[in-house]
């Protein structure tokens, strides 16, 4: 196999169970979401495929927990050199497939890379620790392989939002099932499949089963699963978490977010402006960290909307595999008119278009909806789409109380002064706060994860976080002799 070309196509059609073999469901179109032209097809799982493959990864896993850690950590090692070899096959998949822009792809395999080095250290870390006891024995614990990890992961960052827990979860002994998103089947699955396969994972360790929602709950609720990782929205993850709950498994959820940008008094507009929109736009909006609320003190807000407006203006907008274009497709027709309905209801609720509009065919351009109330909903819900709501605040009080007052609790920027930022640090609930910077960011060594209906908590990323998520903690205790009982 030359080195740049690893997907191949001996996966058109199939599932991967360690091979590639024809799923039990009706194969589905891999579809180009700027054009609607059919790239291949990719093989469905159904309920029964997702059992198979469970007892299959549960037996697996069993030989992969013995490995040592060296021996992990060189597939880890090998896997990240894969992504970095194979990045211009790969993100082409992501550009057509996730209709993103070749930098946002190139982001993906950047981070994919990143993800399985950092991963390629966790087998060495400390597993344990040696415990106080008023016993005469020794007390210890150490951290043990989970078992089984299914890993559920979204379209609009398919490589990053799969790896960041695919990745730990094999170097710290699980076996992984992966359900990616139908839409982006290849660059989220088969392209991991592909890679791990190629650095040597042992067959069975890693399954990829493209499905609907009864394959994703097969995946939750099969026996020999233990921990669950799923990214998406908050209505299907709570759907995954009351299964979860109800099984006693352990669920990590990464879910929706409105995140706010809080532009201060003084801050410099022309530079607060291009963070927003990047925050914004980047991705066509379709991101959990998207910044879905700029809020800006009324001193600077008329001259900030006017710089947000004439960025949106300058965006080209178009099919990032055939044009140079700063937003590429909305993923698909159901994603479109909902973004199309929040504009429109938006503007019936009094909000001014100052740039922007629903667009045609697969497109949505920057849009910017300037003097919204805090009722509007553009102002309440989760857009996924490239819309820039504005509204002014006076107070720092009152944009702690303007970000408080939603339902989400991700990520928030704060644009500014360093000391009214570090004011506002205490009243904000929020998981990320980035002082200086746009909403959206994310490393392979940070902690990641939100509050409220954002998620239950920083679940992935970083050593700490990825240890407790994917290792269970077993209690030991040793004596010399056998210990004396009063009966």
């Amino acid at each position: 196999m030359s080195t740049d070309e690893i997907l191949g196509t001996d996966w058109h059609g199939k599932i991967f169970t360690g091979q590639w073999i024809n799923g039990s469901g009706p194969a589905q179109p891999v579809v180009e979401a700027a054009t609607g032209n059919t790239l291949g097809e990719i093989g469905a799982a159904t309920v029964d495929d997702a059992s198979a493959a469970a007892a299959r990864a549960a037996t697996a896993q069993k030989a992969w927990a013995k490995t040592t850690p060296a021996e992990r950590a060189v597939i880890l090692r090998r896997a990240g050199d894969l992504w970095t070899e194979h990045t211009a096959e790969i993100a082409s998949w992501i550009v057509r497939e996730a209709g993103s822009i070749p930098a946002k792809a190139d982001l993906e395999l950047g981070y994919a890379a990143q993800s399985c080095y950092e991963a390629a250290a966790l087998p060495s870390h400390p597993m344990g620790q040696v415990l106080p006891s008023n016993e005469p024995h020794w007390s210890f614990s150490r951290r043990v392989p989970a078992g089984v990890v299914t890993v559920i992961a979204p379209f609009n960052f398919p490589l990053v939002l799969a790896i960041r827990s695919v990745a730990p979860a094999l170097a710290l002994g699980n076996a992984v099932l992966l359900k990616p998103d139908p839409r982006t089947a290849v660059s989220g699955g088969v392209a991991l499949a592909k890679i791990f396969a190629e650095a040597g994972l042992p067959a069975g360790v890693l399954q990829v089963l493209p499905g609907g929602g009864d394959v994703g709950a097969a995946l939750v609720e099969a026996p020999e699963v233990s921990v669950i990782s799923f990214t998406g929205s908050t209505a299907a993850g709570r759907k995954v978490g009351e299964s979860a709950g109800r099984l006693l498994k352990r669920c990590h959820l990464e879910l929706g977010g409105n995140n706010a940008l809080i532009v201060l008094p003084g801050a410099d507009v022309a530079a607060s402006a291009s963070a927003g929109a990047f925050g914004s736009w980047m991705h066509q909006g379709q991101i959990c960290m998207t910044t879905g609320r700029h809020l800006v003190h009324e001193s600077i807000y008329d001259d900030y909307v006017d710089a947000l407006t004439a960025k949106a203006q300058a965006l080209p907008v178009g099919n990032p595999a055939t044009e140079e274009v700063a937003l590429g497709p909305i993923i698909d027709d159901r994603q479109r008119t909902h973004v199309r309905e929040i504009i429109g209801k938006a503007e019936a609720d009094g909000a001014r278009l100052a740039a922007g509009g629903v667009g045609e065919g697969a497109f949505v351009p920057a849009t910017v909806l300037a003097d919204l109330t805090p009722t509007n909903p553009a102002w309440t819900q989760e857009i996924f789409g490239p819309v820039a709501p504005v509204a002014r605040f006076s107070t720092l009080e009152e944009a702690a109380e303007l970000v408080n007052a939603s339902e989400y609790g991700l990520s928030l920027g704060i644009l500014g002064d360093l000391g009214m930022a570090l004011d506002l640090v205490d009243l904000v609930d929020t998981g990320k706060i980035h002082i200086n910077e746009q909403t959206v960011a994310d490393e392979g060594t940070v902690p990641f994860g939100g509050t409220k209906d954002s998620g239950n908590g920083s679940r992935v990323g970083g050593a700490e976080a990825n240890i407790e998520s994917f290792t269970e903690v077993q209690w030991i205790t040793m004596r010399s002799q056998i210990a004396p009982y009063p009966f």
